[in-house]
């Protein structure tokens, strides 16, 4: 890196606001959907019963999970627009 790069970067009026501005929710979502890809693993080792019961947790995950998405980038719809760029 050179001077020149180097002083652009120190300059905070070059700096641009960080998006998102408003980060997701945490969610329990992700360690189901996990579960239920174990399960369907360890179903396939195991038997159908389990790899069925994965199969359920997973789709209930997946589901729940993308309704979860939706919802909140319904809330969060006005972060979408580019902010405004300082010149």
């Amino acid at each position: 890196m050179d001077k020149e790069q180097y002083d652009r970067i120190q300059n905070r009026e070059n700096w641009e606001e960080a998006r998102p501005k408003q980060l997701p929710r945490p969610t329990y979502w992700p360690f189901y959907l996990a579960m239920g890809l174990a399960f369907m693993g360890w179903g396939v080792k195991a038997g159908w019963l389990i790899a069925g019961a994965g199969l359920i947790i997973f789709t209930i995950a997946l589901t729940g999970w993308i309704t979860d998405l939706r919802h909140e980038s319904g809330k969060i719809g006005n972060a979408r627009k580019e902010p405004r760029r300082r010149s």
